[in-house]
């Protein structure tokens, strides 16, 4: 590709780059001198799995790679301790290194479904980080005021409200910038939320005499319900680790407006492919639903394969279309005592979630052939579990409800 053509490459999917001028210069020295950029982003494992949301970050630093440059994903063992405060009007609780470094292991073998592993570091902040001891930290503040550190939106609502800030919160944009420095990185991706932090790595690695590196930030990715971010603690996201089945079902449950979004922030379709798929939509020529499957198809398939993609889409046709179940219903995690069975009580599942009022009500209905399990009447009291099935959808009577394995 032409520096032009890698630049509209990296346009797609980009709210801004800082500056895209130095980012042309760092390509086209790269092109002459064969030294690959470092492309850096930061994740602090603060939940055990990653969701798409992620993604549009890696992606993009798939992105770069694709156009030889080399990948450094920071697993923040040491900021995650001390919580991003970005986008907050609270302080995040406490978590302990132990809960970290396990989350941090899961997000070294998911981040791989979209980075390619022979272009990728995958390092620990804690390896630069915790050499900085007591007075290292100190110096390490003295390169930001406190009247910076308010500048920030979240940090100056939170101090309007009355709300408490500690101090250890401004500690963390200080320390994702030493981050850039030790990792003297070219390229700093991150969420539109992290502005700050990114700006802050360019002026400290200026301090030590290292060029500014180039900041891009792309969009918060909305979650299912359109409207907060995806986020797990929320409830509205889809996991890359989760089942091909349940990941297809999450994404038809989109609107229509937001599928459009997810094709651009979540797919590497050209932005004039997805907007044939747009108009197609709005002068009535494409179906809707057709265009939602094949962008279902696509996300899936990033995961599972082609072959996960034809699983959920048969899946979703079978139990959600031809059997009428509503798009919404009540979502719950499978009970303890039953997680990991293979055979398993339906009468007790029921009565555990709350469907049935009792064992007996239970029963009943399973009697009467009232109950449903995937859309599949069943009278049995006992269910056996498909294998590499991840949810459970039940009908009893005219309730609904869905069981995540």
């Amino acid at each position: 590709m032409s520096i032009d053509q890698q630049l509209e490459y990296l346009r797609k999917g980009f709210a801004q780059v800082i500056t895209e001028g130095e980012l042309r210069a760092r390509l086209e020295e790269s092109h002459k001198t064969g030294r690959p950029l470092r492309v850096k982003a930061g994740f602090d494992p603060t939940a055990p799995d990653l969701h798409l949301g992620h993604t549009v970050l890696i992606r993009k630093m798939r992105h770069f790679q694709d156009l030889g440059h080399r990948a450094v994903f920071v697993i923040g063992d040491v900021t995650g301790l001390i919580g991003d405060p970005s986008g907050r009007n609270a302080a995040r609780p406490p978590m302990t290194r132990e809960q970290i470094l396990k989350n941090a292991e899961t997000y070294k073998e998911q981040v791989f479904t979209i980075l390619d592993k022979d272009k990728t570091e995958v390092r620990l902040n804690s390896e630069w980080l915790l050499e900085l001891g007591t007075l290292g930290m100190i110096q390490l503040s003295s390169h930001a005021t406190v009247a910076q550190m308010l500048e920030r939106e979240d940090f100056s609502s939170r101090y309007r409200q009355g709300k408490p800030i500690g101090l250890h919160e401004f500690l963390y944009p200080l320390t994702q910038a030493q981050d850039s420095v030790a990792l003297r990185a070219d390229i700093e991706l991150g969420g539109t939320d992290q502005t700050f932090n990114l700006l802050l790595g360019r002026e400290l690695q200026a301090t030590h005499g290292q060029r500014r590196q180039i900041v891009a930030t792309v969009p918060i990715l909305e979650g299912l319900d359109g409207v907060q971010k995806m986020s797990k603690s929320l409830g509205n996201y889809i996991g890359v680790s989760e089942p091909a089945e349940v990941m297809y079902r999450k994404v038809m449950q989109i609107s229509d407006s937001l599928m459009f979004r997810y094709y651009e922030l979540l797919t590497d379709l050209s932005m004039a492919e997805i907007l044939r798929l747009r108009h197609g939509v709005e002068n009535g020529s494409m179906h809707p639903m057709e265009v939602k499957h094949d962008l279902a198809a696509r996300i899936v398939a990033d995961f599972h394969g082609q072959a996960g993609a034809r699983s959920g889409r048969k899946t979703f046709r079978r139990v959600v279309q031809q059997k009428k179940v509503p798009e919404t219903m009540a979502e719950f995690p499978m009970p303890a005592e039953m997680r990991g069975k293979r055979h398993i009580r339906i009468d007790k599942l029921l009565r555990a979630i709350g469907l049935a009022r009792s064992g007996a009500e239970a029963n009943r209905m399973l009697r009467a052939n009232a109950v449903a399990v995937n859309g599949t009447k069943h009278r049995k009291m006992t269910y056996s579990v498909p294998s590499g099935v991840g949810e459970l959808i039940l009908k009893f009577g005219k309730k609904w409800a869905r069981v995540r394995l």
